[in-house]
């Protein structure tokens, strides 16, 4: 069973991960992997010597494709439990959650075969345990980020 808990920081070390809610004119923007039938959030692993912004940044460009965008950290997450990270139920992988605002994006040249634009959330999700709850909280804590929510 995986469990997906929040905070406000953590070391900076333990950050491996940067996932990054996406928007463009007001609609989520997905990634279908050219290996995958699913969709997901943009996002992946920091790189040595990488601050996690940067890590943010370069997955959302690759990802995405995005040229210009407004980019902001919201929390961090963790996933504990086993899983392709986890090599047991106690582990404890940490990520840094992000939101942004695509002004423009250019051509994917990565290991992504297209994004969706779209007005609502997809239903066939990659990792349907964690990113349902990254958006979740994402809205809890960034109240103008979905305009669509109710005060």
């Amino acid at each position: 069973m995986l469990e997906v808990m929040f905070y406000d920081q953590v070391e900076d070390n333990l950050l491996k991960f940067a996932v990054i809610i996406s928007k463009t004119e007001g609609k989520w923007v997905f990634c279908k992997h050219k290996d995958r039938d699913t969709y997901e959030v943009p996002g992946g692993h920091r790189e040595f010597g990488e601050s996690i912004m940067d890590t943010a940044k370069r997955e959302l460009m690759e990802e995405t494709g995005a040229t210009e965008f407004d980019i902001k950290p919201i929390c961090v997450y963790s996933v504990k439990g086993k899983n392709r990270v986890n090599e047991n139920a106690d582990d404890e992988s940490f990520g840094m959650l992000f939101v942004a605002d695509i002004v423009s994006f250019e051509e994917l040249h990565s290991e992504i075969e297209e994004i969706l634009i779209t007005d609502t959330l997809v239903e066939k999700w990659t990792y349907p345990l964690i990113q349902p709850k990254l958006i979740e909280e994402a809205r809890n804590r960034l109240f103008l980020f979905d305009e669509q929510r109710e005060p």
